[in-house]
């Protein structure tokens, strides 16, 4: 048996005037979602538990079997995993945003993602922080694009910090860290910025119309966790495929290996092909491969229906088109589609609500048969919801013993 997750992150999203009461999932074309819907599982997961921040890292520990109450570490140390960061215990990983920050003494934050800056201008500016600010105990990472890290060696982890992506049009002050070792950080930021107004290539980016990469913001902390490896909870041999450190961090304490895909950007443009080939290319040899696709979630950041609306056409027929195509040639084989959490076009930040998932098998007798398009509204109908998250994995590679004992009682699967 072949397992397969492809992972849309923030795809699901809510009805929008501008689409007459339709969602983007509802509006694009997607044949090869609406196929295995109709022959699949179709439900709703809940995989932000209660009293957690939506996000990716919470979102996607829970897909891939781990109660995020116990285990989540927050984002900086998942992301320093991937990116071969050794941490001792007592090290705290920050995520360290390149921003764009507006004018004057008490600015908002104009674009967190400072016009989506490459990795190849990003890692100058990040670069240059670590020989202006950095020392034995305060280091720079350069990740992709906008998304760096920030080791604080033998830190404070107990400050409140706020994701930049949730700020978008808001004056930064009150979401500035707060609690024991902010006003550390809060100096950092401070000294970041004076740094990164008068870098030259900021002034080259202005005069090309881009926007300046002209602060830092630090969030997402926390200190190595000690987690299980899902490769050896269910014995088997999987990959990651995806552009984004935290996914692949989080890849590699589950114990899968990063494979490793040219082209992939963590954006619209990302090579959704490419995906899939190496994907089929992996289960050649590997048990399972989970797909993250970032794309559906930057349009939603973005509030860009139709960006959003592209990105899961291109999911649909880029990466699923091909594995149904292909899926035959490995005899059994199932499949999960889901996304992470909403990231809805008119709130352009993350939300808690569950996320419409479908699992597929190529063997007749695992049909489930809905005989239902895939979509928001379609999967609540079902009345299937699988809550805790974590638990739904489990359905990927033991799905004939739970669909026996819960599939026939829906009040089983809360």
């Amino acid at each position: 048996m072949k397992y397969l997750i492809v992972l849309a992150d923030g795809m699901a999203d809510y009805p929008l005037e501008e689409l007459k009461g339709k969602t983007p999932l509802e509006e694009a074309h997607t044949p090869h979602m609406d196929y295995l819907a109709k022959e699949g599982f179709l439900g709703l997961v809940e995989t932000i538990p209660k009293g957690m921040k939506p996000g990716s890292d919470v979102a996607n520990l829970s897909i891939l079997g781990y109660d995020p109450q116990k285990v989540y570490p927050g984002r900086g140390p998942l992301e320093a995993a991937n990116m071969g960061i050794s941490l001792e215990p007592k090290d705290v990983a920050f995520r360290c945003n390149l921003v764009t920050l507006g004018d004057g003494s008490d600015p908002i934050m104009v674009d967190f993602t400072a016009g989506h800056i490459s990795s190849e201008e990003a890692k100058k500016f990040i670069s240059g922080l670590a020989n202006t600010l950095g020392n034995e105990e305060r280091e720079f990472y350069p990740g992709v694009g906008y998304r760096h890290l920030f080791i604080w060696r033998g830190g404070e982890d107990r400050m409140e910090t706020t994701p930049p992506h949730d700020i978008t049009g808001k004056v930064c002050a009150p979401y500035l860290p707060r609690g024991p070792g902010a006003s550390v950080l809060i100096e950092i930021m401070k000294e970041a910025r004076n740094f990164l107004e008068k870098h030259p290539l900021n002034e080259t980016r202005k005069s090309q119309g881009k926007k300046p990469a002209n602060a830092i913001w630090l969030w997402g902390q926390g200190k190595a966790p000690n987690i299980e490896k899902i490769t050896d909870k269910y014995g088997i041999k999987g990959g990651v495929i995806s552009a984004v450190d935290l996914i692949n961090g989080i890849g590699r304490y589950a114990g899968l290996e990063v494979i490793k895909v040219p082209g992939i950007t963590g954006y619209i443009d990302t090579n959704y092909r490419g995906k899939a080939l190496y994907a089929i290319d992996a289960l050649q040899k590997m048990d399972f491969v989970f797909i993250h696709v970032e794309a559906p979630d930057e349009m939603g950041h973005e509030g860009n229906i139709q960006g959003k609306i592209q990105a899961l056409e291109h999911i649909d027929r880029e990466i699923l088109g091909y594995v149904l195509e292909r899926a035959g040639e490995f005899g059994e084989m199932r499949i999960l589609l889901l996304g992470d959490h909403p990231t809805p076009i008119s709130l352009k930040t993350h939300a808690s609500d569950p996320s419409p998932f479908v699992l597929w098998s190529s063997t007749p007798e695992e049909r489930f048969k809905s005989g239902r398009k895939f979509s928001e509204k379609e999967a609540a109908q079902t009345g299937y919801f699988v809550s805790p998250g974590y638990k739904l994995i489990d359905y990927l590679f033991h799905w004939r013993s739970y669909h026996e004992e819960n599939c026939a009682h829906k009040s089983h699967l809360r």
